[in-house]
């Protein structure tokens, strides 16, 4: 199992960091095998991003499980994100509306603490994977949806990229998607696997 992303400058022990999160709620209840996780908190980040590459280089991925942020990122891939970078992981630095969302769902105490840099598995990688499984939830996530999934496939839009995905399947409840027009947007999945609409 690979990580997706991780905060530069957090240890495992604050209660925003991610691997913690992935620790807590599934690698101790399901014992996925062997894990890789970000060390965020690794005093060299760049040689962190080559030792996850060295990991990962030659190897399938199965699945990849996203959401989709408030700005639609993917993965922490803001926009402008970079569809085209080959490296498996960047650095990259989150603009406000990302971290805002980050104080917003309660994770930090004020934006100051909240990083301005994380390592991310990128976009490419991403869409390497066999299928894609991406859920999102939320009233706060439905102007993201709309974008990412009616306009064009854009940097400005990063998870709009999952159109280009023939095995990429979105599950939205019924908050996310109510921005979507259902019977004119079902358009918008092409070729890629399913939309599928909670109520």
């Amino acid at each position: 199992m690979f990580h997706l992303d991780e905060y530069i400058g957090l240890p495992e022990t604050h209660p925003a960091s991610f691997r913690r999160y992935l620790n807590e709620r599934l690698v101790t209840r399901v014992h996925p095998g062997t894990v890789h996780l970000i060390q965020g908190d690794a005093p060299d980040p760049q040689a962190e991003c080559q030792r996850l590459h060295r990991l990962l280089v030659g190897r399938e991925v199965d699945v990849s499980f996203v959401g989709i942020g408030e700005n639609g990122h993917l993965a922490f891939n803001d926009p402008p994100a970079d569809l085209k970078v080959e490296d498996p992981y960047i650095i990259v630095e989150l603009d406000e509306s990302c971290r805002r969302q980050q104080l917003g769902e309660g994770w930090f105490a004020s934006l100051d603490a909240v990083p301005r840099r994380a390592i991310s598995m990128s976009i490419k990688q991403i869409m390497m994977s066999r299928a894609i499984v991406c859920t999102v939830p939320e009233r706060r996530k439905a102007q993201a949806v709309h974008d990412c999934f009616t306009g064009e496939v854009t940097p400005l839009h990063p998870a709009s990229i999952l159109r280009q995905h023939e095995h990429a399947h979105v599950f939205l409840d019924a908050d996310a998607a109510s921005l979507l027009n259902h019977k004119e947007d079902d358009r918008c999945c092409g070729d890629f696997g399913s939309m599928i609409y909670g109520r």
